[in-house]
């Protein structure tokens, strides 16, 4: 056996796998140099498990090289099949490369085929171009007659064939192209345009067609919905838009519903903006928009796609169209009746919208107010001013000076019907509002007490001049007297003011107090007030300390007889300034004014430097240094008035005192 035959007929079989793919490389292996045992494995040998045994019997040998054997002569014959498959191929190469040239000729082939193809694809649709405008005729006829699915049917095919054209020469680049196919097609436009007035037409008749003829308003439906296919296919291609694409017919149909319902609906004549017309206006408008919307729910529901969502857009189209119409009402001048009806309509708009025709379907709750917020705190602010000036900006006291006397009670005292008149004003304002918000109530409410409090203090200003009117008529003209040399020796000019006083006191008892207690005030400081006034305007110079003392004593006397009657009647402070004006006047020493001037104008603040100077020139003996030093502590002593303070000496106006004149170099005149 051959050292080659030795060597692959000793490879064992549960090595054959390795040696069936790596037969070649392992029977050419090169063992020259190697020294082989007999019986041992060759050295190249890598099984893990041991070899058998040399001594097996020589059946299991025998079996092992047949199937070598037949291993090898399958390799063999699998060898030169590929070889054979290798030279065919090649073969194969060598013709393509010499076939080459021919290919160019078959393109052109290709082309002429392409353009055959497009020619007879033009050929084919040539008798529906040249029968355009017969189909633009006939597509207008069948608009006019209203034949609206028909005619549309039509205008597709006609815009499909156009698109087609456009399309073509889109992909080509021959846009110049483009311009003339237009022109051709330009009917379509008009068409277009045509059909649209008629859908938008029908749309706009919607709630009148829904009742009396549904196909009309459902025909309309049906070629907007074919519309809003044919923009979403295009849009989804997105390689080619013909012009006039992407119509938009759902939105078109959307806005032209909704304004139908902001229409003719929602004006108000600006002469019925208030009052009964207003409150008329609102009613009707809260009847049909329940009715319409009852329409919708029943009838135009069932004439639309669902997702139309019809039911709720009119919703939302008539609250929106509602809080516009509101806001342009409240633009106007209304009366605080038409304020009233606003806030009220606009709070029960969950009583019209949730009306039991309406639901489940109208969600009230899904709405917004009809008014903000703010708009409602600024109708209500108002409202409230117009209940003020309606209410409260009355004159309630004319009745106070008729010539005829007021009604009396049981007691006999005064009465009037003012009171009842204005707790009632109060009462039903703060009940009408309490229908509206409980922040309208409480805007009446403080609104109200803020203007009692006005009114009672008005209703106390008419007791005022009523006291010029009891008193100063008949005490007046005695004041005319004073100061006097008649009034200084003796008269009884204060004692005629004090019977006129006292009469009058006896007709201020039939009020009841405290308004009595407040008109014998009033009447004490205007009786002061007059006194003083008499006074200082009608300056008296005192020419002795003999005069000067019987001044004192006089004012002490009219004084005191003032004070008693007064004190019997009601405490006062109008004649305390009379004693203090005394005290100045009766001071001894001159050199001590300042100190009790200073006490005089802390306790009197009202006093000016002219009250202060004629009250210094009625003493008669004060100098021209010690006039200065009070008045300059006057300017150093600013005073201001306390709160609460009456006035006395600011209503008094004295004369002014006149410089003397004199010339440069001489002495003063």
């Amino acid at each position: 056996m051959s050292g080659y035959a030795w060597r692959c007929a000793s490879i064992p079989d549960y090595c054959l796998p390795w040696t069936l793919w790596g037969w070649e490389s392992a029977c050419n292996t090169d063992y020259a140099g190697l020294e082989q045992t007999a019986g041992s494995p060759p050295a190249f040998w890598s099984c893990s498990t041991a070899p058998p045994s040399f001594s097996a019997p020589q059946s299991t040998v025998q079996s092992y090289l047949e199937g070598v054997s037949a291993g090898l002569e399958q390799l063999r014959s699998a060898a030169q099949e590929v070889q054979s498959v290798c030279q065919d191929l090649g073969a194969a190469r060598w013709a393509l490369l010499d076939s080459a040239d021919q290919f160019q000729g078959l393109q052109q082939m290709r082309e002429l085929m392409e353009e055959h193809v497009q020619l007879a694809s033009v050929v084919q649709v040539l008798p529906q171009i040249f029968s355009v405008h017969e189909v633009f005729s006939h597509i207008l006829q069948l608009l006019r007659g209203q034949h609206l699915l028909e005619a549309h049917v039509e205008l597709m095919m006609v815009e499909q064939l156009r698109d087609d054209i456009l399309s073509q020469l889109h992909l080509r680049g021959l846009s110049s192209a483009q311009a003339t196919v237009l022109s051709y097609f330009s009917g379509l436009q008009d068409l277009n345009e045509s059909l649209a007035r008629q859908l938008w037409d029908i749309v706009g008749s919607s709630l009148r067609l829904v009742r009396e003829d549904p196909v009309v308003f459902v025909t309309a439906v049906r070629i907007i919905e074919r519309e809003e296919k044919i923009d979403d296919t295009l849009l989804l291609e997105a390689t080619f838009l013909p012009p006039g694409r992407p119509k938009g017919w759902r939105q078109k149909f959307h806005q032209v519903l909704q304004d139908t319902i902001t229409g003719a609906r929602f004006h108000v004549p600006r002469m019925d903006a208030e009052g009964p017309g207003l409150a008329k206006h609102l009613a009707a408008l809260q009847k049909d928009i329940v009715s319409e919307l009852r329409v919708v729910k029943d009838l135009m529901v069932q004439c639309v796609p669902a997702h139309y969502n019809i039911l709720s857009v009119c919703t939302a189209t008539y609250h929106q169209a509602l809080s516009s119409h509101l806001q342009e009402i409240l633009r106007e001048d209304l009366d605080k009746q038409g304020l009233f009806l606003l806030l009220e309509w606009a709070l029960r708009l969950p009583k019209m919208m949730g009306h039991p025709d309406l639901l489940p379907e109208v969600d009230v709750s899904a709405l917004d107010p009809l008014m903000s917020s703010e708009l409602v705190d600024q109708t209500e602010r108002r409202y409230v001013m117009k209940v003020k000036v309606s209410e409260w900006d009355r004159d309630p006291f004319k009745e106070w000076f008729k010539e005829e006397e007021p009604e009396t009670d049981h007691q006999g005292f005064f009465q009037s019907a003012l009171p009842a008149i204005v707790m009632q004003m109060l009462n039903e304002n703060i009940q009408v509002a309490s229908l509206i918000t409980d922040s309208l109530q409480q805007k009446i409410y403080n609104m109200a007490l803020e203007e009692l409090e006005a009114f009672l203090g008005r209703s106390v200003e008419p007791l005022t001049p009523l006291a010029q009117t009891l008193l100063l008529c008949s005490p007046q003209p005695l004041c005319l007297q004073l100061p006097s040399r008649k009034w200084l020796s003796g008269s009884q000019l204060v004692g005629s003011m004090c019977e006129v006083i006292d009469k009058y006191a006896k007709d201020f008892s039939r009020v009841r107090k405290p308004v009595f207690t407040l008109l014998l005030a009033e009447s004490e400081l205007l009786v002061a007030n007059q006194y003083l006034r008499a006074l200082l305007q009608r300056k008296m110079v005192c020419k002795s300390r003999e005069e000067r003392g019987q001044l004192c004593h006089r004012l002490l006397q009219d004084a005191t007889q003032l004070r008693e009657l007064f004190c019997s009647l009601v405490r006062g402070a109008g004649l305390e300034a009379v004693f203090a004006l005394r005290e100045l006047i009766c001071l001894k020493d001159p050199a001590l004014l300042s100190l009790e001037v200073l006490g005089f104008v802390t306790k009197y603040p009202d006093v000016s430097d002219e009250h202060v100077s004629t009250l210094l020139d009625i003493r008669g003996d004060v100098s021209k240094e010690v006039r200065h030093v009070v008045l300059e502590m006057m300017a150093q002593h600013p005073q201001e008035l306390p709160e609460g303070y009456r006035p006395i000496f600011s209503t008094i106006l004295v004369p002014v005192q006149e410089l003397p004149f004199c010339l440069r170099k001489g002495k003063c005149a």
